[in-house]
Parts: C-alpha cells; structure tokens; sequence
C-alpha cells in the first residue's frame, strides 16, 4: 500500500522524470516507477531515464517570438531538469535546441539517482491504484496491461495515433563535395551554430523522381481497424507526399535561405536538410524524415537524395502506435483523473504533443502533487503563461469532441487588447504574449514556499 506522505510516480520519460525533480526538490519523498530495461518497448534503447527516441531536437529557443522558447524559458525559471540539462548537452542547431542525446539521457538518470528524496523501481505497475498519490507519465508507449487498466477505469476506448521515427546517418558517409553546411538564414551566433546542418540540393526533376519513388514504396500496413491518425509535428513524408506533391517542398524540403556554396548561382528546388545528432558529430538525423516505409524501401529512396547515393544508416526510421486520453472529460483543472482524484496524468498520454510539452506538463504535475501531499495547495497556474496556456487547453480550454495532441503555440494565449492582427502585426504582438507570461509566470513562482 502507498504512504499518503509518498508520491509515486509511473513513467521515466520527459514528464515523469521531471516531476519526480520538481516534487523532490520541494521535499517529497518520491518513487518513480520506470519497467525498462526489464520491460521493452518498440522505440527505447536503454533503460535510462528521459531517453529521446524521435527527434533530438527541443526546437525553437527564442523566448521572444516563439510559444516553444517561451516554454523553456519558464522551465528554466522553474530549475527544470529537463531544460537545463538539454543546454548542458546543446549541440550546434541555429535558432532550434538540439542535444546530444545519449549523454543528456545519462545526465537525466544521474541527477534522479542522487537525488536523497528520489527512489526508482524498475517494476512494471500495471495497474490503478486507489490509495496514495500517484502520477501517470507513461507517455504515448503505455504498456498494453497499464492502457486496459486506463480504459476499464474511464470507459473510453483508447485513442490512437502513430508515431514516426527519422533516419539516423553517419556523417563519413555524406558526400560533402555535393552537401554543404549552413543553418538556415545563417541563423545562431557563432559559425558553429550558422552551420549546424547539411544540406543536400535537389533539382526539379531529382525532386519529382523522388515524389515518384516515395509514393510508390512499400509501407507498414496496420492491422484492421487502426485508422492511421498522426501529430501535425511528426507526421510521415509519405502522408504529406500523398497530401500534395509540393507538401514537402514547403515542408520540411523548402530551400529557403540557403546558398549552396559548390553551385551559388544555382537556386535549389528542394534541399534535404540533416542535423547533428551527438556531441561528435558522427551521426546526423534526416530532418523531418518520419517515415513508416519498409527497410529495404528506406535504404534506396533515401539514397535518390543528392550527397546521401553512398549513405550508410545507423538507424532506418520506423513507426509505432501511441495512445492519449481525451483529457479534456477526464481530467480536472489540477490534473487529477475525476474518477480517482489520488491519480494524476502528465506528459504525451494528456494530449500534449513534443518532448518540451510533455516536460512542461510533468513539471506542473509534480509540483500540484507535492503541494497537495504537503498541503499546500498551489495557486491555479496563470492561463497567460505558456505552461497555463497549454494546462487550460488539455483540461477544459479544448473541444473534446475533436480533441487532438496539440503543440504549445499563440494561438492557445488569451488575445491583447490593442495590438494589431494579422501578419503583418505578428511580431509585435507575439513580443506582447511572452512579455506577459514572463511577468505571470515570475509572479506565480514567487507565490511557492520555500521546502522546509
């Protein structure tokens, strides 16, 4: 039976890991249940805490004009985990976030493990308990017995979605004589950083042959009844190819400021762009490149790609099904599932879409669950914050007939009075929200007692 004084928390991801740190560090005892190594998945590597097994990228930094930057800049206000642990690990990405991923992961688990107030058990809890207070962070890879536990409890089927994974090259095997490095519009302050991808230059009919091929490729058939249902920020080349033959080419492929050095007066139809995807740079990550083909189909449409014709693979892509809760009718305005308010849910399983957000909603899990637990409750969460912004959405603020994972952006902040709309407005008033919520957010944290 769990201690009413001990907080539980099932799931080492972004949001559990990020929970058991906040909740921690206000003074709470807390176990935080991870099943790997001892229980797999399709998508982990390892057993370590806050693993990265899409993207390596946090993306947007910028506090000022970007809903995603605001967002790490009130985790760094709050001494997130995640966050400050990514900027020790930062790699070269422009404007974006992009870490290093297997020492950030280590990094993560260190800090859980030393910490005096943090226990991890590597059982696999399975089910929903009724006593103690409990947080769910299991992530869009809810074990199959944990997902029926969620469904017998809510009487709602289980809604599903599919994640992609992009390719992983090894840099020694890009042809640079063809390939060339710069972020786009030269953006970051140092070279490094205004050169942080590798670009490979398409022309019109190298970008038609290779619509052609991905089109006709084999791909991984779902089993019957799944309908194939994707977040807007990890959806396969294939199903925006299918969207329009010019979705790429304004996607992920646009060839927008970029020069290529070996050809400067020969303006790119489209431009493949790979990041960094550790510290030594020896390994890159096909940018946007989700994708649900076959192996064998993987290996020859992606080496049509111009600088990629001799591109050996550390990792094909691949996809897995993932699952949310329709957050809006279950959860309350502090988390709490209505049917067993002791139970908490955080992260991706809500209906936030992304490592930041994911975090973000962990970090607000851990500290209401602490807060209670030391009775204490917290002040509700300012709406004109991101965090606010995102918490409102998932918990009331969306129409859960159509609920859907949803990124952090501008459109979920309450409107300024007297600015102008439009684009033309845009950066003025996106300076106004995050002006805003920096003020609401410094304020809210100020309120929070110190541990005793």
């Amino acid at each position: 039976m769990a201690k009413t004084d001990t907080l539980h928390i099932v799931g080492g991801g972004m949001a559990g890991s990020e929970a058991a740190w906040q909740a921690a560090n206000m003074g709470v005892s807390v176990v935080l249940h991870e099943m790997r190594p001892h229980v797999k998945t399709f998508a982990h590597r390892t057993g370590n805490m806050g693993e990265m097994v899409c993207s390596n990228s946090f993306r947007s930094d910028d506090d000022e004009q970007n809903a995603v930057g605001l967002l790490h800049w009130e985790m760094r206000t709050a001494e997130g985990l995640i966050i400050t642990t990514a900027h020790r690990h930062r790699l070269p990405a422009g404007g974006a976030l992009a870490v290093d991923r297997d020492p950030f992961s280590e990094a993560i688990t260190k800090a859980l493990t030393d910490h005096p107030n943090i226990a991890i058990s590597h059982e696999e809890v399975s089910e929903l308990p009724s006593e103690g207070q409990w947080i769910f962070a299991t992530g869009p890879l809810t074990s199959e017995n944990l997902g029926a536990a969620i469904q017998a409890e809510t009487g709602a089927d289980r809604l599903a979605f599919f994640d992609a994974l992009a390719p992983i090259v090894y840099a020694e095997s890009i042809d640079m004589d063809v390939a060339w490095r710069q972020s786009r519009y030269d953006k970051g302050e140092t070279e490094e950083e205004q050169k942080a991808y590798i670009n490979c230059p398409m022309t019109k009919p190298q970008y038609e042959a290779f619509i052609d091929a991905l089109l006709a490729a084999d791909k991984t058939e779902f089993h019957d009844g799944e309908t194939a249902t994707y977040f807007d920020g990890c959806l396969p080349i294939e199903v925006m190819a299918e969207r329009g033959r010019e979705t790429l080419r304004h996607g992920p492929m646009k060839p927008v400021g970029l020069t290529n050095p070996h050809k400067p007066e020969e303006k790119a139809y489209a431009v493949v762009q790979l990041r960094r995807d550790n510290a030594l740079g020896t390994l890159y990550n096909i940018v946007g490149f989700q994708t649900k083909m076959k192996y064998g189909a993987q290996a020859s449409v992606f080496k049509m790609i111009p600088g990629l014709e001799n591109a050996s693979f550390a990792r094909l892509g691949g996809i897995h099904r993932n699952t949310f809760l329709n957050a809006p009718t279950l959860l309350d305005a502090q988390m709490r599932l209505r049917s067993k308010p002791n139970i908490r849910f955080a992260g991706q399983v809500t209906g936030v879409e992304g490592y930041v957000e994911s975090a973000a909603m962990g970090l607000l899990a851990g500290r209401m669950a602490a807060a209670e637990i030391l009775g204490q409750p917290l002040p509700v969460v300012p709406q004109d914050t991101a965090h606010g912004a995102l918490v409102h959405h998932i918990t009331g603020g969306a129409e859960a007939k159509t609920f859907q994972p949803m990124n952090v952006n501008f459109g979920l902040f309450r409107p300024l009075d007297g600015l102008r709309g439009g684009r033309k407005g845009r950066r003025e008033r996106y300076k106004g929200y995050t002006d805003r919520a920096k003020e609401e957010w410094s304020r809210w944290l100020a309120t929070q007692k110190e541990p005793a």
